[in-house]
């Protein structure tokens, strides 16, 4: 149940551990954030090829199994979800790429959604792991989406700076940027 929370969080530690000591590229939580989520992509996208030989990890038979009935071609959609993954890992490590990976990671997080309710409403396992609950899965998705679009840096986009450094609604911009004591239409004394 806590196997992807780990492959997202352990890296993103460690990743972070190593900023601390020096290594540059690793010196924000951000960074850091981005380089552990494409960790846990790498290892969920892979799954998604895997045969159904391979039994410790889950395979491309558990996650089909996880598509609800209502999708069509189960098999194509896990393939093409698996090539988004590993897309998504590696748009996220290349810094002229990790805000439209960001963003377009959590985009399909919110589309592979219903794949994750089915799957816990259904009871359906994935490899040895037993069904995991729906009370863990939603939180875990939330927590998914809120990182991927935090490395994004959504917040610090310069549309949304504008809209969070605008003035109030009936204020009076030019009052906004006078100073202590300067009279409206009054040079700044030298």
């Amino acid at each position: 149940m806590f196997t992807t929370l780990m492959l997202l969080l352990g890296p993103w530690l460690g990743f972070r551990l190593l900023g601390a000591l020096g290594v540059g590229r690793f010196a924000t939580w951000r960074f850091s954030a981005a380089h552990g989520l494409a960790t846990m992509l790498i290892a969920t996208g892979t799954a998604h090829f895997a045969p159904a030989t391979v039994t410790m990890i889950p395979n491309h038979a558990d996650l089909v199994a996880m598509v609800p009935p209502f999708v069509p071609f189960p098999h194509l959609m896990v393939y093409a979800t698996g090539v988004l993954e590993l897309l998504g890992a590696l748009g996220l490590v290349l810094t002229k790429t990790r805000s439209a990976a960001g963003v377009s990671l959590a985009a399909l997080f919110v589309l592979m959604f219903p794949a994750n309710v089915y799957a816990a409403i259904a009871d359906v396992p994935l490899g040895d792991d037993p069904p995991t609950p729906l009370w863990f899965r939603i939180p875990e998705q939330v927590l998914f989406i809120t990182v991927a679009l935090w490395i994004a840096g959504a917040a610090h986009s310069p549309w949304v700076r504008r809209i969070l450094s605008a003035p109030p609604p009936g204020s009076n911009p030019v009052a906004v940027q006078q100073r202590p004591g300067q009279r409206l239409g009054s040079r700044r004394p030298n």
